[in-house]
């Protein structure tokens, strides 16, 4: 009997668990979601234990859904959202209930400290940590020791979200070169930590654990684990990597200038690269890729997907009503009114930055803003205004990697943003190159879990097999007509976030 592929995607609101034939194939999949805290401004928290929880959940659920297959399944390995730090005493117990996402902005002051001693500059051009700094690791880390010092004496090791899951699994810490990465001192050309930056830190070298390859096994499954999932103790455990890894590697970014769009909630466009693609300016962020010797460099909006549902949400609560009644999705209707608008909305543009700035935009404080309404716009000028803005936002972030950076001439879309056709084709003008659409949507996370698993368990020789996986459905190619629209539009869209930006951090300086 040829082995299973355990596969789990371990997101910022849920584990999804999937399960793979040896081909590949999606079988079965199941997703538990869990709780994310907001304590404070700034801070966003999990529980650890949550995750495990929706793990165990989750792979219960699957199989018993799919009864009988627990024996064939062979390995699990795990995609995990970036930037944890889960601080673990020397016989591994959890020290905090609830610890900081990657989201999680609190280390001001350890920011601070770090970079008067070591060049903010330098350190981007090493790390490639493009996220604003206070989101990584190490200043988390920072956090702990100047404000829970009872905490910090006691922390052996910490350790990121799929690393922490591998441990409760097997009894073993490890992480690997992608969630290493994210650290805030890791040397992407280097491939180690760099001691420079853990000195700057005036931390321990023996707080981070030891790095090894994705496809690395760390081991079988503990009894009781095995016990409770129901199943065999000589499940692999493999590595893994970190969710943005992982991702591209299911997006088929296997080789060196391969390039998609993730279009969910937020957003990103993401090249694979047999360099890093850095700019001490605008500040691509950079992964160490899960496959060897490769890098994943990305460009981002911080709302995507989320601008649109809060269309939807604040300005036609009725079309939830009236997609009910039909039995119809509210997505085809949102879509049929969209469509009744022509390109450019009749002359109205949607700023779609509702959870700030990335850094490729002007600031953090940058917030969205609609900008041309008059009397005579609709409800479908509205609608294609928002999806039209967040592609023309994707757009300008695209030409900063075409500048830095070779790329093929066609771009895979992933997400569930994805699933439009009118919106792909908004896309493929507003990018001027092909968008395709393959039968791997929402799942391309687990995948890349799956292949890493496939690969470090022998399953799989190489990573090449995805290829395979991947099934054309779709291929929107850009309509030359549309393309020049859009151009036209690029030069007023381009100075309305130039202009909001200066309004947005005027507000956010205002003392009310």
């Amino acid at each position: 009997m040829e082995k299973m592929i355990l596969a789990c995607d371990l997101g910022t609101g849920g584990n999804k668990a999937s399960l793979y034939d040896s081909e590949g194939n999606l079988i079965e999949s199941t997703f538990v979601p869990y709780e994310t805290f907001y304590p404070e401004i700034g801070l966003h928290e999990q529980r650890p234990m949550d995750w495990w929880d929706s793990v165990l959940t989750s792979i219960g659920r699957l199989l018993k859904k799919r009864r009988g297959e627990a024996a064939n399944i062979g390995c699990i390995s795990f995609s995990g959202h970036s930037l944890g730090a889960v601080p673990l005493e020397r016989d591994g117990a959890l020290l905090r209930e609830r610890t900081p996402i990657w989201s999680d902005r609190r280390p001001k002051s350890q920011t601070k400290e770090f970079f008067e001693k070591m060049d903010q500059r330098e350190w981007y051009m090493k790390t490639g940590n493009g996220f604003p700094p206070d989101c990584y690791s190490v200043f988390k880390i920072m956090w702990y020791r100047d404000n829970e010092p009872d905490l910090f004496k006691k922390t052996h090791r910490i350790v990121g979200t799929k690393d922490f899951i591998n441990f409760m699994l097997t009894g073993n810490i490890v992480t690997d070169y992608s969630y290493a990465s994210g650290s805030g001192v890791y040397d992407l050309r280097g491939w180690d930590y760099a001691p420079q930056f853990i000195e700057a830190s005036g931390l321990s070298r023996d707080l981070f654990p030891e790095i090894v390859p994705s496809t690395a096994i760390v081991g079988e499954l503990k009894k009781d684990v095995a016990d409770t999932l129901g199943l065999p103790r000589g499940v692999k455990v493999v590595c893994g990597g970190v969710d943005n890894s992982c991702m591209a590697l299911g997006a088929r970014n296997s080789k060196d200038g391969r390039v998609y769009t993730s279009l969910g909630t937020s957003s990103w466009i993401a090249v694979s690269s047999n360099n890093p693609v850095l700019n001490a300016e605008k500040r691509p962020y950079v992964f160490t890729h899960v496959m060897p010797g490769m890098f994943t460099s990305a460009v981002s909006i911080f709302s995507a997907c989320s601008s649109l549902e809060w269309v939807k949400d604040t300005l036609f609560g009725d079309l939830k009503e009236a997609a009910d009644k039909k039995g119809r999705d509210i997505y085809e209707i949102i879509n049929e009114l969209a469509a009744e608008s022509p390109i450019g909305a009749h002359k109205l543009l949607f700023n779609p930055s509702l959870a700030g700035g990335s850094s490729q935009e002007g600031s953090p404080h940058l917030r969205g803003a609609f900008s041309g309404l008059d009397l005579g716009h609709t409800r479908g000028d509205v609608l294609r205004s928002a999806m039209e803005g967040i592609a023309m936002n994707l757009g300008l972030v695209l030409e900063l990697l075409r500048k830095f950076t070779k790329l093929e001439n066609e771009m895979l879309m992933v997400g569930g943003g994805s699933k439009s056709k009118l919106w792909r084709q908004i896309f493929a003008d507003v990018y001027d190159m092909p968008v395709l659409k393959t039968n791997i949507g929402q799942e391309a996370g687990a995948l890349g879990a799956a292949a890493v698993g496939a690969v470090g368990t022998g399953i799989w020789p190489d990573f090449s097999r995805i290829d395979d996986i991947h099934k054309i459905q779709d291929i929107t190619n850009p309509i030359r007509e549309n393309v020049e629209k859009y151009n036209k539009i690029r030069l007023p869209f381009d100075k309305l976030r130039e202009t909001q930006t200066l309004i947005s951090d005027m507000l956010h300086d205002l003392d009310l």
